[in-house]
């Protein structure tokens, strides 16, 4: 699992970033790459495919239960749902559903996930290296880094399984030796 923590700024060379600076900065960095991750990921898609991810990014309940009951009926009684269901249990059915099903729909359309997820990763670090002194440079004049945007103090998933949790300083990102009972257990 990659963590976007201290230790990740200080592999990056930012450790001296300023403490008020390094949520907002971890969180820029967990927002970008999940933007990349998604363009990455759609690529060459079909609209039918994007359209049908779509009702678990839109929530539409709908066209999720349309999915799970050509895809996967047995969803509601399955371990993974059950736990990913009780580890939210003040979530809305139709928030947790459209955890689930995204994960589900992103194993079986796109199972290379997890490789994007890190080859993005790297390709991201690679930018932020080759510009550690102009973002260390804005942070010490006293201004906020330049692409760093306002910390959560709360866990975050978006739509594809893809989970940052930002509290207590650390985002963590799955990698491809998770299953779906560890990414279940991550979105707690």
């Amino acid at each position: 699992m990659f963590k976007l923590d201290d230790k990740f700024l200080e592999e990056l060379g930012l450790a001296a970033l300023p403490a008020e600076q390094k949520q907002a900065f971890l969180q820029h960095i967990y927002s970008e790459l999940e933007i990349r991750v998604g363009e990455r990921l759609t690529e060459n898609m079909s609209d039918e495919l994007l359209d049908e991810f779509g009702n678990f990014v839109d929530m539409n309940e709908a066209g999720m239960k349309k999915w799970f009951d050509e895809n996967l009926p047995d969803y509601a009684e399955r371990d993974d749902y059950k736990q990913l269901r009780s580890a939210n249990a003040q979530a809305p059915e139709t928030a947790v559903m459209s955890e689930y099903g995204a994960m589900k729909w992103l194993q079986l359309n796109r199972p290379d996930y997890p490789q994007v997820v890190a080859a993005v990763l790297e390709e991201l670090k690679t930018e932020i290296r080759s510009n550690k002194d102009a973002i260390l440079g804005g942070a010490m004049s006293g201004g906020q880094t330049a692409s760093a945007a306002p910390a959560s103090d709360q866990a975050s998933a978006d739509n594809t399984g893809f989970v940052a949790s930002t509290d207590g300083g650390q985002t963590a990102v799955p990698d491809d030796e998770q299953d779906d009972q560890a990414q279940a257990e991550n979105q707690q």
